[in-house]
């Protein structure tokens, strides 16, 4: 199957659905056709990488999640546990992600200076400390760039429940323009929904205005076309060239059938379950429906989205907090990893989880821990990458890098490289110069 091209994947498609038919699963279970399917289609080599970003906002603790440090005070309340991979121990509260341990790569040894939420979550997403005339893009517009597909009916880059209070310049596609925007889902909308107990995430600004039926809006869109057009002809900048292609691309979007990927009423209540009715279980859902569907890149949020909720920024009453937000991560991500595992799809995704800082290893007197940018992990999992081990060492007590330190630029070069991107690719700049994708360097013992 390897060697089919996209015509000969399509007409495969088809016979299998045929068969399946056939067989009376349709409209009963997919469950035996489509994960063959799709692992005819990842073996194929010019099939395309794609990227999920799990962005934790607020900074969640390196200590109670993946550097645990039990024979330390600073260690706090919760025990390690074991992995999948031998030696790979993680916090005992992330027991499905602990079974995917062969995945994981923690990198235990990254160091920034920005201690604050909104210049640490600039400095995390773009590879560049905030300030000075540049404005520079957020991760998923410059990887969606590079995998982006231009005849497909789904947007490239697809950011869920985004938290962009702390820095609203970190989400935006900067110098790259709005062509190179993400379509948001759930960027302002109630957590649940009453009738099914499940998040609602729906896709952001695609449906018709109240008061405009579709036969009025083939009508806007026609008389659109023509302007348009028109003003190209004798206009045809960059600006203008960008702002045609994505009315053009919403406009498809809004007419396919693609947007039911945007459905999560197709998926069976045993796999919305699976990942947790909230919105991060049911983003990273979404994440797995879109990934399947050829989109290159999809963020998912988890922390501040309730009214005074403050995610995994855990100044106070930290192990409960971080207790009942592992749960919803470890369900989530868990999860999808099965799935992605499952339909042959985690050899071409790749998956980085990260917020904007680590927290203090020492607790503090409301049981606390702080901001703390000098030692603290992420994680990279999934394909291009040699999983089950962690890189880089802190300190028996946490305080500080031990070994191999990484720097924000590293890890975004290292992502880079695992997706099979050059991290050295150059953008112009707003400013007339060319700007690297990332400045730092892949970190080659880790990449596969």
């Amino acid at each position: 199957m390897a060697g089919l091209d996209r015509r000969e994947l399509s007409v495969f498609s088809r016979r299998a659905l045929l068969r399946a038919s056939g067989l009376g699963l349709v409209g009963a279970s997919l469950s035996g056709w489509f994960p063959a399917l799709a692992q005819a289609q990842a073996a194929d080599p010019r099939r395309k990488r794609h990227c999920i970003l799990l962005w934790m906002s607020g900074g969640p603790s390196q200590l109670d999640t993946f550097d645990p440090k039990p024979d330390h005070a600073n260690g706090g309340e919760f025990k390690p546990i074991a992995t999948s991979s031998p030696g790979l121990h993680i916090s005992e509260h992330l027991p499905k992600l602990a079974a995917h341990g062969q995945h994981l790569v923690p990198i235990r040894s990254l160091s920034t200076k920005e201690g604050d939420h909104g210049r640490g979550t600039y400095l995390m997403r773009t590879g560049h400390v905030p300030g000075g005339p540049v404005e520079y893009p957020t991760l998923g517009s410059l990887i969606s760039k590079e995998l982006d597909d231009e005849e497909s009916e789904l947007p490239s880059f697809v950011s869920i429940s985004p938290y962009q209070i702390f820095s609203p310049a970190a989400f935006s596609p900067g110098f790259l323009g709005p062509r190179y925007a993400p379509a948001t889902v759930g960027a302002s909308q109630p957590s649940a929904d009453s009738d099914t107990g499940y998040a609602q995430l729906t896709l952001d600004d695609l449906g018709l205005p109240r008061g405009v039926d579709e036969a009025r809006a083939v009508r806007r869109m026609k008389l659109w076309n023509t302007l348009e057009q028109e003003f190209l002809a004798s206009r045809a900048s960059e600006s203008a060239v960008a702002h045609e292609l994505i009315y053009r691309r919403a406009s498809r979007l809004m007419r396919s059938k693609a947007a039911a990927a945007f459905d999560l009423e197709q998926e069976p209540a045993e796999v919305r379950d699976a990942y947790g009715r909230g919105r991060f279980g049911q983003g990273c859902l979404l994440a797995r429906r879109l990934v399947e569907r050829g989109v290159a890149f999809v963020e998912v949020s988890l922390g501040a989205f309730e009214a005074n909720s403050i995610g995994w920024d855990t100044h106070q009453n930290n192990f409960a907090m971080v207790r009942n937000l592992s749960g919803e991560l470890d369900a989530g991500w868990g999860t999808l990893l099965s799935e992605l595992a499952d339909r042959g799809l985690l050899e071409s995704t790749t998956i980085l989880w990260m917020g904007e800082f680590g927290r203090t290893p020492r607790i503090n007197e409301q049981g606390g821990r702080d901001h703390f940018p000098n030692a603290w992990s992420c994680v990279l999992a999934g394909g291009g990458l040699r999983g089950g081990q962690a890189y880089g060492a802190t300190s028996a007590d946490g305080m500080t890098v031990a070994d191999k330190q990484v720097s924000a630029p590293d890890v975004l070069a290292t992502l880079c490289a695992a997706l099979g991107i050059d991290p050295e690719t150059e953008n112009t700049g707003d400013v007339g110069r060319p700007i690297k994708i990332a400045e730092g360097q892949p970190i080659r013992e880790i990449l596969a």
